[in-house]
């Protein structure tokens, strides 16, 4: 059973100074903004591996910041989308977050329970799921897979349920695999369904949240406040500048190179101990 840490095990063991934080967190907004999403898949094995943060307490902050990033980007993102056109399309949604909601309470309750050393070995397989789901995404084009009524809802619910789990393990929104899904399942357009997962991420953020809460270990978030706003900010500056940049590198040179960083992050979070 993994042991609570106390205050000091909770600060970062490499120390860095506010624009190192911030000029870090640019970097992964801008990576994710390249690609339309948040980045924090490329943030977590950051804070493991450059901030020396623990297993949990690194998920913990990157779900922070990952709220912080949805709770900006869904106004912008509403802009792009009508909102008429969003809110009609709420059954697909619904449908979604009736399991996700359920698997950010299971996957936030098994990661406080987890052992360290378990945790590093999920988290590493993880990052190997969002590296297949980024390929697949944005190097296949996405069709329908046509279910009738009676199978796509179980399947949704299923769908929601893994991704809600995966979310609050890895404490990031989960649009990875959202879009995907939301294409597949309900035949949406890649920019109706950006829209429709901040819908979806943004409660099923906040119940993980809620139960991350309740651990010893969320006082990591009072512990590294300043480090977490410094961060917060230059994820969001950096999603700007990224989303800025977006189409300016081709998609077969951009999406292996973001699937190699995560495969080699996956890697470094395998031997950790």
């Amino acid at each position: 059973m993994r042991t609570e840490p106390g205050l000091d095990g909770l600060r970062p063991t490499r120390t860095r100074t506010a624009p190192a934080v911030f000029a870090a967190g640019a970097a992964i907004g801008v990576l994710g903004g390249m690609i339309g999403l948040g980045g924090a898949e490329f943030r977590l094995p950051l804070l493991i591996g450059l901030f020396g943060f623990a297993a949990l307490s690194a998920v913990i902050l990157n779900k922070a910041m990952s709220l912080v990033v949805v709770l900006v980007a869904l106004p912008a993102r509403l802009l792009a989308v009508p909102a008429a056109d969003v809110a009609a399309r709420w059954p697909a949604a619904a449908n979604l977050l009736a399991g996700s909601l359920l698997g950010a309470w299971a996957g936030a309750s098994w990661a406080v329970r987890m052992r360290s050393a378990t945790l590093y070995k999920v988290l590493s397989a993880l990052m190997v799921l969002m590296a297949a789901a980024l390929a697949l995404t944005h190097t296949t084009p996405l069709g329908t897979l046509d279910l009738p009524l009676w199978t796509r809802l179980p399947a949704g619910i299923a769908a929601g349920f893994g991704i809600g789990v995966v979310a609050a393990i890895m404490g990031v929104a989960g649009g990875e695999l959202l879009i995907p899904t939301i294409v597949l399942l309900f035949g949406e357009d890649i920019k109706t369904a950006g829209s429709l997962s901040l819908l979806v991420s943004l409660p099923t953020m906040l119940v993980a949240f809620a139960r991350y809460s309740r651990d010893g270990s969320f006082a990591v978030l009072g512990a590294n406040l300043r480090f977490t706003t410094v961060m917060a900010a230059g994820s969001l500056a950096g999603a700007v500048l990224g989303g800025l940049l977006l189409g300016a590198f081709p998609d077969v040179v951009l999406v292996p190179a973001l699937a190699v960083i995560l495969l080699v992050s996956a890697y470094k979070l395998a031997r950790h101990d």
